[in-house]
């Protein structure tokens, strides 16, 4: 998958994890929040167009809740995460871990940030039965981890279990190994598993041990009652604005919905079709993602420039005539023009939304109105703003627009009937695709080529000696 590692200027970086990541310039006028963290796609990770992540986004918001400078520190593993609690470097620890009694003895712990299972995970051909006690082949997990504990415990009973935890790999890079064949089993959270079978789709869920396991942050055990009286005020007023039903949309609704078949062709049309136009994305997006402009090209066509449907669009970005020529599209069919016209529409669409909804969230309204039309939108925000909910969230939007489908909604509207269930699915799709572009995006760049990793490193080393020397 070579074809994402073209322009070094695009990629996504790794902070190191010998040095803290500082989000916000640290002013000695400033106290600081310091915050523990590991890499994850839902917990924290950079790439061109900044930091994210479910606890990143909270992680934020809490330090500008205490007027405080936001400090992550990310670590290696679990124990290492501990350890710097315990040397008290960290104020908090905010990776994705799930509440369990081994750490309400050690930690304070934190209000429910959202709830998951635990999972027993294989590989499509791997032989699974219906308990995981009666498994015969090991059982590789992360050291420290909940799943460690949940293991622990059955094999107190059950003593024939084989299992083990290994500290230098994280659920991810299990996940990987499950993927290549290298181990048979692991167990990971359902939302780590439903993230990463977008990228594995030979991945398979077998039986759930746990279910509904709490997320929450850890805090230390002694001296933590302000910082855990702030951090309840604060879970309250994020909980009422509805901040964490976004940040759970945001980071897990879209996934949740999967296609093997699609996935597997998706990613082989990474290696076959996207190299033909990357550099055509990537000269047309402008202020955009050009990943999030492929992806959209994706779903309309799967990257095929002579993609035609029955109402009449064409192309690689499934232009209709009318568009083409307000847009000043000669050749649909030409995947230049049609890339071009299709960034140039998406951005009009941009522009014309209300300045009410979030810069975060306009780019999953704007594809909801590339593929049913503005005004159908606009009727899907006003009759989510008749039901008591937010007409600028996206979140609250996506559980409207099935219901221009209905005719005693749709009957109510300016616009009429419109296929609202299409419009949620294809956004999810982009989303979807976009977040495997990504991912392979960071892939390319981790594997890379000897001199640009060479030439990465040198950067990183400068990077870390300036920010020693700052530090002292």
């Amino acid at each position: 998958m070579d074809s994402l590692a073209k322009q070094t200027k695009k990629n996504n970086t790794k902070p190191s994890l010998e040095d803290t990541t500082k989000n916000i310039p640290v002013s000695n006028d400033v106290p600081s929040l310091r915050v523990g963290t590991l890499f994850g796609p839902s917990i924290y990770f950079t790439t061109d167009q900044g930091s994210s992540g479910f606890d990143y986004e909270m992680a934020q918001s809490f330090a500008h809740y205490l007027k405080q400078t936001l400090v992550i520190k990310p670590y290696a593993n679990i124990d290492e995460l501990y350890q710097a609690m315990a040397q008290g470097d960290i104020d908090i620890i905010a990776a994705g871990l799930t509440e369990t009694p081994e750490r309400r003895k050690h930690y304070r712990i934190g209000p429910v940030l959202y709830r998951v299972d635990q999972l027993l995970v294989y590989k499509q051909g791997t032989s699974t039965p219906k308990k995981v006690t009666q498994l015969t082949r090991n059982i590789t997990v992360t050291a420290n981890s909940a799943f460690a504990d949940t293991l622990s415990n059955l094999s107190k009973d059950n003593p024939q279990l084989a299992w083990q935890q290994v500290n230098n790999k994280d659920n991810a890079e299990l996940l990987g190994m499950i993927d290549s064949g290298d181990i048979p089993y692991t167990i990971v959270n359902s939302t780590t598993f439903n993230i990463n079978r977008r990228y594995m789709p030979e991945l398979r869920a077998g039986p759930i041990l746990k279910k509904q396991q709490a997320i929450a942050w850890l805090l230390p055990k002694e001296n933590s009652d302000k910082l855990m009286s702030e951090l309840l005020s604060f879970w309250h007023q994020e909980q009422k604005a509805g901040v964490l039903a976004h940040l759970n949309e945001k980071y897990f609704a879209h996934v949740q919905r999967f296609d093997y078949v699609d996935t597997r062709a998706f990613i082989q049309a990474i290696d076959t079709r996207l190299p033909q136009y990357q550099d055509t994305f990537q000269d047309n997006a402008g202020d955009l993602d050009w990943r999030k402009l492929a992806a959209t090209a994706y779903q309309e066509s799967h990257w095929k420039p002579n993609a035609r449907s029955p109402t009449g669009v064409r192309g690689l970005m499934m232009l209709t005539l009318a568009t083409a020529k307000q847009l000043g599209i000669k050749n649909r069919l030409d995947p230049t023009q049609s890339i071009e016209g299709g960034s140039k529409y998406l951005k009009e669409i941009l522009d014309r939304l209300p300045d009410s909804i979030p810069d975060s969230q306009r780019m999953w309204f704007a594809l909801a109105s590339y593929n049913i039309g503005i005004g159908h939108l606009e009727d899907a925000r006003k009759l989510a703003q008749s039901m008591g909910l937010d007409p600028s969230a996206w979140r609250d939007v996506k559980q409207v627009l099935p219901l221009l489908q209905q005719r005693q909604y749709y009957k109510k509207t300016r616009y009429g009937y419109a296929s609202g269930n299409q419009a949620v699915h294809y956004v999810d799709s982009i989303r979807r695709y976009y977040d495997t572009l990504v991912w392979v995006d960071n892939q390319n760049m981790q594997l890379g080529d000897n001199s640009q990793a060479t030439q990465t490193a040198d950067i990183t080393d400068n990077s870390n000696n300036k920010l020693s020397q700052q530090n002292l």
